[in-house]
């Protein structure tokens, strides 16, 4: 039976059922060591991008390293701060701040809001006025950088919705300077996630920079430089972004500049720490195709419906017994697109223990509760120790909060 650290998958899934989202605490502090050993010579703020894995025992874990926080909702801040995450290294990013998460934000005292919009500079500066407080801004610039990845997931050219145009920045900057309650204290870019070359993280990098010189030279000085995220995993067979050679490239642009540095990873920290683990309940041949129908579904593992997203899966068994055929590996979901794997070769049969790699970002994370499935349970391994750090979700669960509604 295969193993994370020193306990068996099998163990696990028969302590706390399937599916079930296993996560090791051993790879998920050498992620974040390898973000540290890399940069070392510009100590960055490294800021987890929370939405990847929102889990609270996740975020207090890279909080006792010395993280903080890229997030992009009210709640996000509030996970964060349940979890013992420094307020004064939070980040608040996303398009569509709330009056409500604003107000938030200001009283919990964050380290700045990265802005999207004039219109959102204007909101912010309101609600600042309206608290007798000035509320510390960086600005998310649009580079027109191409990420070379999924579309959904780009985030950095004119037609994406994210950010400030390039060509509308400067004036964006002064419009911030006039506002009295903001203060001014960097610049920020995210063009995109997954991101497997490294070469257009480098351009965005060198754009921001020409446009801090120009700004500079307006009187407008700027504390940090925050470069985002996007630094992709190896689902497949594909060879992971070198973090070394995007260190040292941007050690290069930030030489003699006063400006600290902001990073913001979430996936290359938790996506290939966790695995879904899944137990199959039927092998279904057909005309044209065979099944292979597990107790995970589309609401648990989201990806592969959405972005068309491969992930690895294998029989949890060290020999795998059964003979190898060809098959969709599909969950109990009424969609067609509920789906874990297409055309994919597997030894499985009844009863056998799947297990689904690299989970551990944007899995738990975007699950529901479509078709009234309760969420799945969560553990952390250390070692040879597992502790629940979530517990499964009953059909009671979910229907609760109506429950106690109705008339």
């Amino acid at each position: 039976m295969k193993t994370i650290e020193n306990i068996e998958f099998g163990q696990l899934a028969a302590q706390f059922g399937t599916p079930l989202y296993v996560y090791s605490e051993n790879e998920l502090t050498q992620a974040y060591a390898r973000y540290q050993t890399a940069f070392v010579a510009l100590n960055p703020l490294i800021c987890y991008a929370v939405k990847a894995n929102s889990n609270l025992s996740i975020i207090r874990h890279f909080a006792r390293l010395g993280s903080g926080f890229d997030t992009v909702s009210g709640g996000e801040i509030a996970r964060v701060l349940a979890a013992g995450g420094s307020a004064d290294k939070i980040i608040f990013s996303g398009v569509g701040k709330s009056e409500v998460e604003i107000e938030f934000a200001l009283n919990a005292g964050i380290k700045c809001f990265n802005v999207e919009s004039l219109p959102e500079l204007d909101r912010i500066n309101a609600v600042a006025q309206r608290l007798g407080k000035t509320a510390p801004v960086s600005l998310r610039i649009n580079p027109d950088v191409d990420a070379k990845t999924h579309p959904y997931i780009s985030t950095g050219l004119k037609a994406n919705k994210f950010g400030i145009a390039m060509a509308d920045a400067e004036q964006a900057y002064r419009h911030a300077g006039s506002l009295h309650h903001l203060r001014i204290v960097g610049i920020d870019c995210h063009i995109g996630s997954q991101l497997m070359d490294l070469s257009p993280l480098i351009e965005a990098c060198e754009r921001l920079l020409q446009l801090t010189d120009r700004l500079a030279g307006q009187g407008i000085v700027l504390e940090h430089i925050d470069l985002g995220g996007g630094i992709g995993i190896a689902y497949q067979n594909e060879q992971s972004p070198d973090l070394a050679a995007y260190a040292a490239a941007v050690q290069t642009l930030l030489a003699g500049r006063p400006q600290s540095l902001v990073l913001e990873p979430g996936r290359s920290l938790v996506g290939n720490a966790g695995t879904l683990l899944t137990r199959v309940e039927y092998v279904k041949r057909g005309e044209e195709k065979n099944f292979v129908i597990v107790d995970a579904a589309m609401n648990d593992l989201m990806r592969p419906a959405l972005y068309q997203a491969y992930h690895n899966i294998e029989n949890a068994e060290t020999s795998e017994r059964q003979p190898v055929f060809l098959a969709d590996i599909v969950g109990p979901i009424c969609e067609t697109g509920d789906f874990l794997a297409r055309d994919r070769m597997i030894s499985a049969q009844a009863g056998d223990l799947l297990l689904v790699r690299s989970a551990g970002a944007y899995a738990s994370s975007m699950a529901s509760n479509y078709n009234t499935r309760g969420r799945a349970a969560e553990v952390l391994v250390s070692g040879d120790k597992v502790r629940l750090i979530r517990p499964r979700e009953t059909w009671e669960d979910v229907f609760a909060s109506e429950k106690s509604v109705l008339a």
